[in-house]
């Protein structure tokens, strides 16, 4: 069950990633866009908008980032980050559908549950 573990922990920090990269690519051609346009009142809305949805992104983002690392570290509270993020991951359809029931599937199970009591925090 340990390489499901690492498995899962590698998913949520390569997702959490992608989430960062989103967030700053949106951020540069949405703020970008306004800057071009040359209108100061489009600079200004398209500041809001892509600060918002920067802020979105990374919100997600980075828990995501740090319950793997804790997951690679054993921590149980890593674990029930991670369960958080797997069951709002089952509404991003199709592929966080799936890796929300294989972490689940997987930090459930009883043997991964003996590992992360096993190395108290």
């Amino acid at each position: 069950m340990e390489k499901h573990v690492t498995l899962v922990a590698a998913l949520n920090i390569g997702f959490g990633i992608i989430g960062v990269l989103i967030a700053c690519f949106a951020f540069v051609v949405i703020a970008g866009a306004g800057v071009i346009s040359g209108d100061p009142e489009a600079m200004a809305i398209t500041s809001v908008v892509a600060t918002a949805i920067a802020v979105f992104f990374i919100t997600l983002s980075v828990p995501e980032i740090i319950g793997g690392v804790g997951l690679l570290k054993h921590r149980s509270w890593a674990r029930v980050l991670v369960l958080i993020i797997a069951v709002l991951d089952l509404f991003q359809i199709p592929f966080g559908t799936m890796i929300g029931i294989y972490t689940i599937w997987v930090l459930l199970n009883d043997e991964t549950a003996k590992l992360f009591t096993k190395d108290s925090d």
